[in-house]
Parts: C-alpha cells; sequence; structure tokens
C-alpha cells in the first residue's frame, strides 16, 4: 500500500510580518471610515471657501486641489491647519467632484487662480490632484505663477489597481496611460515638487515616489486618513515654507520619518 503523499507545508510567516499585514488591515478599514466622514461632512455641511482667505504679506496663497471624486471640503483638515498657521488658503470650488482629465481640471485650476488674482501661489494636492498640480507646473505656469507643489499621497507613475475597475475616470492612473507617460515625460518640474507618502497606501501598491522631486517618506498608513495626521501636516508647512522661499527647492530624498 502506497504512502498517502504529505501535504506540503505552508510558508512560516514571520511574527514581525504578520504584524505588518494586520497593522495595514486595519489602517485599510480605518482609513475608509475617515473617508465617508469627510465626503459626508462636505454634503451636510455648506463650508464657506472664502473664510480661510487672509492677507499674508511676503507669502504666496495656498490653492488646494482634491483628488479624484473629492470636493475642496475633503481637504479642511489640511486647510484649517494652514490658515492656523497664517497662510492665505484658496480652496477651488469649480473642480466640483473633480471628475473630469487632468488637462481639464488644470485648467478649472488655472482660470480660478487668475480670476482671484493670485500673484504667487503654491500648491497643496492629494492624490490625482498632485497629477493636476504637475500639469499646471509643466503646462500652466507661463508667468511662474505657481512656485511649487506640495503632493499627498499622489500615484505619478499610476496604480495597478485601476485595472480593476474598468471606469472612465480611472484610466488615468494605469501606469502606461497617456496622460501619465506624458507627465513623466515632464521632468523638468519635478525638481519643484515634494511628493510625501507613507509606508502603506492601499489604493497605490507601488508608492508615490517621484524622481528629480523631494520625497518625503512617513510611518503613515492609508490613502486618505494620513490628510488628518499631524506628521503630514507638520510636512506640508515645511514644505511650504521652502517652496515659498525658493523657485527652486532641492530635489533629495529625506530619511524615513516616524
Amino acid at each position: 500500500m502506497r504512502p498517502l503523499p504529505r501535504r506540503p507545508r505552508r510558508p512560516h510567516r514571520p511574527a514581525g510580518q504578520l504584524s505588518e499585514l494586520a497593522a495595514d488591515a486595519a489602517a485599510w478599514a480605518l482609513d475608509y471610515a475617515w473617508a465617508v466622514r469627510w465626503q459626508a461632512a462636505g454634503l451636510l455641511r455648506r463650508a464657506d471657501p472664502h473664510a480661510f482667505r487672509r492677507r499674508t504679506p511676503g507669502r504666496p496663497s495656498v490653492v488646494l486641489v482634491p483628488g479624484i471624486w473629492e470636493r475642496w471640503t475633503f481637504l479642511l483638515p489640511v486647510a484649517r491647519v494652514l490658515h492656523e498657521h497664517g497662510w492665505d488658503v484658496v480652496p477651488v470650488p469649480g473642480l466640483a467632484h473633480n471628475s473630469g482629465t487632468i488637462e481639464e481640471m488644470a485648467r478649472v485650476v488655472d482660470d480660478h487662480v487668475r480670476r482671484e488674482g493670485l500673484e504667487r501661489c503654491v500648491l497643496v494636492a492629494h492624490s490625482k490632484g498632485g497629477l493636476i498640480g504637475k500639469q499646471l507646473l509643466a503646462h500652466h505656469n507661463e508667468a511662474t505663477t505657481i512656485r511649487g507643489l506640495v503632493a499627498v499621497n499622489t500615484p505619478f507613475t499610476g496604480s495597478a489597481l485601476a485595472r480593476l475597475l474598468p471606469l472612465p475616470a480611472l484610466r488615468v492612473f494605469l501606469p502606461r496611460s497617456p496622460e501619465l507617460t506624458a507627465l513623466a515625460a515632464s521632468r523638468h518640474v519635478d525638481r519643484h515638487i515634494v511628493s510625501v507618502h507613507g509606508r502603506f497606501d492601499p489604493h497605490i501598491p507601488g508608492g508615490s515616489h517621484l524622481e528629480g522631486a523631494r520625497n518625503v517618506r512617513l510611518g503613515t498608513r492609508g490613502h486618505f486618513r494620513p490628510l488628518g495626521d499631524p506628521r503630514v501636516h507638520a510636512v506640508i508647512l515645511a514644505a511650504l515654507e521652502d517652496l515659498a522661499a525658493s523657485r527652486d527647492p532641492q530635489g533629495a530624498d529625506e530619511p524615513e520619518a516616524c
């Protein structure tokens, strides 16, 4: 009688790896809860976009550019912190839910900047907003009004997950989409970009590293929830000071922070 074949042993996962997976799973759930909360807040409470404006001599204004399907109110946690630190914060209500193409949305922001008469500004963006910001730097900044871009969790090289949802609005995030390919070729503006990202982003498994930019990797987890994280706020504030003082921020990476 032949002996029964042995079942292959399951690969042993180190305790540290299991702990990381558990932390990522928990962060994923908290991430969506945070996103639902702030999407609902934007619908239920009508925030005044002019409430964050202030005269700040010697400082550029800060223009907020949210991500796909996000209204400007999704960036309220960031807007409040910037306003408290003396920045003139300029939302762009005309973006609505930011569901248009990168170029269409870039034109909306550009028109708003011109209507508001902003002589100098810096962009603070989330996710798709960072792609719009790079488009503005590359193709809508002849007068160098825009001093730079601080992008949080932006898929500069796309996301493989975009293949799972065949929606027209998400095609831009395909790693080899025409829009991303064209943006990647605009390397001359990368030195004016600060890319802020964390150790785990469920929407951008490949990360948000942008070659030639100043990359700041934090210990955060999630795609949306980091917008309310004090560590992210501190990096944004420091980056704004650097970009306001110089048109040519350094392109070196920073070490990972906690």
